[in-house]
């Protein structure tokens, strides 16, 4: 940031920053009253603005818990051109539900994905709507103190750490530091798979975890390339050959598309990067503009490649007559460090299975 501007900020930080101090405080001192529920409610969140993965995150959840529980997944569908209480469905949109809790639902349709701006009339829905609901998982709610889970995950950005940054605007943090004392679960996200056993070690002192919090650490996992478009199949597409160079248009509507260009150079020719704010509701003008600097590209090995998340705010325009071939979204998926995954995944199965209907602790 300029140092011209910092000063004009100044105001501008302490009256957020006064608000989030004393509407925490507000809560801790149980003015504002935070809502629990009889099942269990997993939050997923984070205190930076900007991507952290948490998409990837909640469905690793999903598939932990989805064959054995009932679960229902709640966000407040951010960016929608909807109000109150809605239930995905079949025919849901980007615009009607958002981005997020669209790919959740095309993932796994089967399962209830629902959203409301308030998270405690959203979950009193949902468990009167469904009677053998067992879960609820929570999207982008560390903020959101009006309800209390049973278990808090704070996800922490590997590239972009607590320490040393500010609340907003001079920095990135939506509250400051001191409020992961919150979080029963933290998770650094973003960790290079090769990452050292030191610079672990480091990771670890500088999260500074409370002696009652869990710290994890996850990388990101990339998946096959996935055509975008549902006019078009992967037998109709021209096939990648992996021994080959391509150039790559590289569309994307999130907050941080370094990683994903990070991913693609070793594997590429060049990188066009054409970047597009967060969450940024793509119109057939954009469609129109992105085939252009395409065809523009020379040479024949060439394709266009977009994240999950753009591609189903993508899809629901209609196919131009020169639409390529070779537009695809690189599906992606979180593992977590050397035996990391089974301890997660046992203090997550372990809090459902005491806190759900069926045991003796929730009875009692």
């Amino acid at each position: 940031m300029p140092k011209l501007i910092k000063p004009f900020l100044y105001p501008v930080w302490l009256i957020y920053s006064s608000i989030i101090f004393i509407r925490n405080r507000l809560f801790d001192y149980k003015v504002f009253k935070s809502f629990e529920f009889h099942l269990p409610v997993i939050s997923v969140g984070n205190i930076t603005v900007g991507g952290t993965g948490k998409t990837p995150h909640v469905e690793y959840l999903i598939r932990l818990l989805n064959k054995e529980y009932k679960l229902a997944f709640l966000s407040r569908g951010y960016k929608r051109k909807t109000k109150d209480f809605i239930v995905a469905t079949e025919q849901s949109s980007a615009i009607t539900i958002g981005d997020e809790p669209l790919q959740i639902k095309r993932k796994f349709p089967d399962m209830i994905v629902a959203v409301d701006r308030k998270r405690v009339n959203g979950i009193n829905k949902l468990i009167a709507n469904v009677p053998d609901l067992d879960i609820i998982v929570l999207d982008d709610a560390y903020q959101h103190r009006s309800v209390s889970p049973g278990i808090n995950i704070l996800l922490i950005d590997y590239n972009r750490p607590l320490k040393g940054d500010s609340l907003l605007p001079l920095g990135h943090l939506r509250e400051p530091v001191s409020e992961k004392k919150r979080a029963d679960i933290i998770i650094v996200t973003k960790v290079p798979k090769d990452i050292s056993a030191m610079d672990k070690r480091i990771l670890l002192l500088n999260v500074d975890a409370k002696s009652y919090q869990k710290v994890y650490f996850s990388t990101i996992t990339y998946g096959e390339l996935k055509p975008v478009f549902n006019a078009y199949s992967m037998a109709s597409k021209p096939s990648l050959d992996k021994k080959k160079k391509y150039s790559v248009l590289l569309v994307t509507g999130i907050a941080d598309p370094s990683v994903l260009i990070n991913h693609f150079k070793p594997v590429s020719k060049e990188i066009i990067s054409v970047r597009y704010p967060d969450h940024y509701s793509f119109t057939q003008k954009d469609v129109t503009s992105i085939i252009e600097k395409y065809n523009a590209i020379p040479g024949e090995d060439k394709i266009i490649v977009t994240t999950e998340k753009d591609a189903v705010r993508l899809i629901f325009y209609d196919a131009p007559e020169n639409m390529p071939d070779a537009w695809y979204y690189v599906p992606i998926e979180i593992e977590f460090l050397t035996n990391e995954g089974e301890q997660f995944n046992h203090q997550i199965l372990h809090y459902v299975k005491n806190n759900n209907k069926n045991s003796i602790l929730y009875k009692k």
